[in-house]
């Protein structure tokens, strides 16, 4: 393949899950003796990839490792993340009695294209299966030797100095490093280059962030849609206001990982709000950013010797911005945008050096020359000098020779194969001098060249070829003047990216009426006018009917009864977001809002079969059900549509009767649960913590009327006849 394209068939190959190695000649063909030698450079894979044509704007692209281990009866796990194309890795230790769950919803946070895994994983039958049958992920069974303590050390120690565990952070008796350093070995391997852009590590426990299984995610549709996969329809659909490249992949990373810390999130909303009632400060930021470039992805192909001279002027387009950027953000006096503020580097002198050394607008191809600002190097000036005073002559010299020969149409002209020649058609081959020596025939005329033409070919392809050499030197040195600043690019990038989000939630607030969220430790809700951001987003402004949701410290669940097409599953989904959106620092669609802070969202809506895994509709429902039982906790939400409607309606109806009263009597967890078995709003009577609530609809002239309001007590019917009749059933 042409190696100018190669990048749209190497993402053809990768997405259908090959690796593909990138060969080079590794000497120069004029100076070979032989066979010019060649080697493989780079071995391309799902989680190694850095070119921009390759890669999504908006979102990470992870590489994990996995290392597990069984400890008597206990698993314990080291897991870690990293995208090479930005520099970014995490990294958790995990000990569980079932580790195949903790397992897969940390594949969740990150969702990685690349996976790689020690033989004892294979054990976990539920972590394999899962990435087979729900992930695209390329898997890579790693030998038990590349996990040798003695393979491990060496391969932190060259990474992260010797003193790597205090630097990393990493646990006397962890796995991490195990995961890790198979990690780094692998990269070495397929990379061969350019692994130091992996500077730091970054530890988080579990604990830190609010827990959601895949279930849970697909059905509130955080990132993508479940039908068709898409963004739009999205709660990230809703909330992307962002200007960069950098601050869309950190809103997806938020999104993905809900925190549970009331004071981390407070200062993200304090940051919100100040942002928020400084609007024209902000508009002035938005304006700024708008014209910032993927630092991040940027400084990693500057790192591997890829970026072209239009890419690294992108870079000093960017930090033409940095100083107006810092001064905006200073002027917020929040702790956190102060702290942002401080955290941007202008960069002055790297400005300069790009300035000096690039045209304004440089060549995508470095091949093609003209990369180098005129005045920056003494030599090229005189090159160009050279080549250009040399073409001078060239149009001298052919109008020279038309006015001697007396030939109008003789031209000067050039390929590759001959260099330089005068042409002349064969009807002026009678006048052509003796001084012309014949080089080429063609069927319209005859090619010659003269001593004197001769002479300043040279000249100028001497020329041309030296300033083209020179050229590559050059950036090839401004390239590696960069380098010297990743560390400072690579921070950079991540503060712009969080002040872009900031930015972004206080756009969304103004524009669509958010309010911000408040966190009690009470454990109760009181949510004013609550909306569904995403279903208020696709409807006529104004249109959502909005409700209240009131849970006091003393009742933990409500019992919502009502037709169908009434509101219900909307009315529960939008409680989940608005706590997500809470607890990622964004106001929320409310009037007012007060919360708890949960731990875990558990979701138990919509049917359908996994047949792929050889489950029923109602094995699924159950097993979805089992997962919320067995690990909610009293600072968990958990939401429940219509469990049990795929047995027969006693046990159905036996079976959401006693899921009631297990979450009442041993979870206490904050529960949503919708239902059409009427007979269960009797337990309002006998769970003092459980209340009823239903979704208000009338009839009128034998028409339904759905009201789409929430209102106290059980509903008086399921209206399910007239529902079939809305769908159009025949009146038999």
């Amino acid at each position: 393949m042409p190696f100018h394209s190669y990048e749209i068939y190497a993402a053809r190959l990768i997405a259908k899950g090959y690796k593909v190695a990138i060969c080079e000649q590794m000497e120069d063909p004029a100076l070979a003796k032989g066979l010019v030698k060649r080697d493989i450079i780079r071995v391309i894979t799902p989680g190694t990839v850095i070119e921009s044509s390759m890669l999504a704007d908006d979102k990470n692209n992870y590489i994990c490792s996995i290392y597990t281990r069984k400890v008597r009866s206990r698993w314990k796990a080291g897991i870690c993340f990293a995208d090479i194309s930005t520099g970014e890795a995490y990294a958790t230790e995990l000990t569980a009695e079932k580790m195949g769950p903790a397992i897969i919803i940390e594949l969740c946070r990150y969702m990685p294209s690349e996976i790689l895994i020690n033989p004892a994983l294979l054990d976990l039958k539920e972590v394999t299966n899962y990435v087979r049958q729900h992930t695209h992920a390329l898997v890579e069974l790693r030998e038990d030797a590349c996990y040798q303590q003695r393979v491990m050390e060496d391969a932190m120690t060259a990474q992260f100095g010797a003193d790597w565990r205090n630097t990393c952070g990493f646990a006397q008796d962890g796995l991490v490093p195990y995961a890790f350093g198979a990690l780094l070995g692998y990269l070495h391997e397929t990379q061969k280059h350019g692994i130091d852009r992996i500077k730091s590590v970054q530890n988080y426990a579990d604990a830190q962030y609010m827990r959601l299984s895949p279930v849970t995610r697909a059905n509130l549709e955080l990132t993508e849609t479940m039908r068709g996969r898409e963004k739009r329809g999205t709660l990230l659909w809703v909330l992307d206001k962002t200007e960069t490249s950098m601050g869309k992949r950190q809103l997806r990373a938020w999104i993905e990982q809900p925190l549970v810390d009331s004071s981390v999130i407070n200062q993200r909303l304090d940051a919100v709000e100040a942002l928020y009632n400084a609007n024209v400060t902000r508009a002035d930021l938005k304006e700024a950013l708008s014209h910032v470039y993927d630092i991040e992805r940027l400084t990693t192909r500057i790192l591997y010797g890829s970026a072209t001279p239009k890419e690294v002027k992108a870079l000093g387009d960017t930090c033409v911005y940095l100083p107006q950027v810092r001064q905006l953000a200073r002027q917020c006096t929040t702790p956190l945008l102060q702290e942002l503020s401080s955290a941007v580097d202008p960069l002055e002198d790297l400005l300069d050096l790009i300035n000096r050394a690039l045209v304004e607008d440089p060549p995508a191809n470095l091949k093609d020359g003209g990369a180098i600002r005129a005045g920056f190097n003494a030599e090229v000036d005189e090159l160009r000098d050279i080549m250009h005073g040399g073409k001078g002559f060239l149009s001298q010299l052919e109008a020279k020779l038309k006015e001697e020969t007396g030939i109008p149409k003789l031209k000067i002209g050039f390929n590759k194969v001959f260099g330089y020649y005068i042409e002349v058609s064969r009807s002026y081959a009678a006048s052509v001098p003796d001084t012309f020596i014949r080089k080429q025939t063609l069927t319209t005329g005859e090619r010659y060249i003269t001593p004197e033409l001769k002479e300043h070919e040279n000249l100028i392809l001497e020329a041309e070829s030296r300033s083209t050499d020179l050229e590559y030197e050059l950036f090839s040195q401004l390239r590696e003047a960069v380098k010297a600043h990743i560390p400072d690019l690579q921070e950079l990038g991540r503060q712009l990216a969080a002040l872009d989000v900031f930015v972004a939630f206080a756009q969304d607030a103004e524009e669509k009426n958010y309010c911000r969220p408040s966190f009690s430790s009470k454990n109760e809700i009181a949510v004013k006018n609550g909306r569904h951001p995403v279903v208020e987003a696709v409807l006529p402004a104004g249109s959502y009917i909005p409700n209240d949701l009131v849970m006091d410290e003393d009742t933990s669940i409500y019992l919502i009864t009502g037709p169908n097409m009434s509101g219900k599953s909307t009315y529960m989904r939008q409680l989940a977001l608005i706590a997500i959106m809470a607890q990622i620092g964004s106001f929320v669609p409310a009037d007012s809002a007060k919360l708890p802070v949960f731990d875990q969202v558990f979701t138990r809506i919509g049917a359908a079969d996994d047949l792929y895994s050889g489950k029923s509709t109602f094995m699924v429902e159950m097993s979805e059900a089992n997962e919320a039982l067995q690990h909610a906790s009293s600072r968990s939400l958990v939401l429940f549509d219509e469990i049990g409607r795929g047995t027969a309606t006693y046990d159905g109806m036996a079976l959401a009767g006693a899921i009631i009263k297990y979450l009442h009597d041993k979870v206490g967890a904050k529960t949503l649960f919708a239902t059409h078995y009427h007979e269960l709003t009797e337990l309002d009577e006998t769970l003092l913590h459980l209340k009823n609530i239903h979704v208000g609809a009338t009839e009128e002239n034998g028409k339904l009327i759905f009201l789409h309001k929430i209102l106290p007590g059980p509903a008086d019917q399921s209206y399910g006849i007239h529902v079939a009749k809305l769908a159009g059933l025949p009146r038999a």
